[in-house]
């Protein structure tokens, strides 16, 4: 199955782009070993419009472009669902073995995302009730990843 993220922001260099990038490089190595493979990583510009209306709707263009009828959509947002890892993960690997072919976790600009886009979602999901920067957001994002990766596989770098 291919994972790939849709990220409202671009990550400049610096720290944060280095540890979003480690995880997802950790994760496209170790992802093949249980059947999943790292798709792309689209990351497009805050749109500039001059209400927030109007920016959620120019960036869920952009990540409607990117979606096909056979890919799930996983939506980050802090009203989404508070599951923890090993969850995370037997939804992936479920995902996987009832035959999906595509999934796209996406996150959205500051003005959170179109609520066209959470009636399409199979998924919205938190990383808890607080607000994250988007560049957080993905480097907690590419981590789950790769921990899900290791829980399917049995690595013990997940421990309870």
């Amino acid at each position: 199955m291919r994972v790939s993220l849709f990220a409202v922001g671009r990550l400049k260099s610096g720290p944060e782009k280095d540890l979003a990038s480690r995880y997802i490089d950790r994760f496209a190595k170790a992802g093949p070993a249980v059947g999943l493979e790292f798709g792309r990583m689209v990351e497009i510009n805050e749109s500039r419009a001059g209400n927030p209306e109007t920016r959620k709707r120019d960036e869920a263009a952009e990540l409607e472009k990117i979606l096909t009828d056979q890919t799930q959509l996983v939506l980050l947002d802090e009203r989404g669902k508070m599951i923890g890892s090993e969850d995370f993960a037997a939804r992936i690997g479920s995902w996987r073995d009832n035959g999906r072919r595509d999934v796209v976790f996406a996150i959205g600009g500051a003005d959170g995302l179109l609520p066209a886009l959470h009636d399409r979602a199979a998924e919205v999901l938190c990383f808890g009730r607080m607000t994250w920067p988007h560049q957080i957001a993905r480097i907690l994002l590419a981590e789950q990843l790769y921990r899900a990766t290791t829980i399917l596989s049995g690595h013990p770098y997940h421990r309870v």
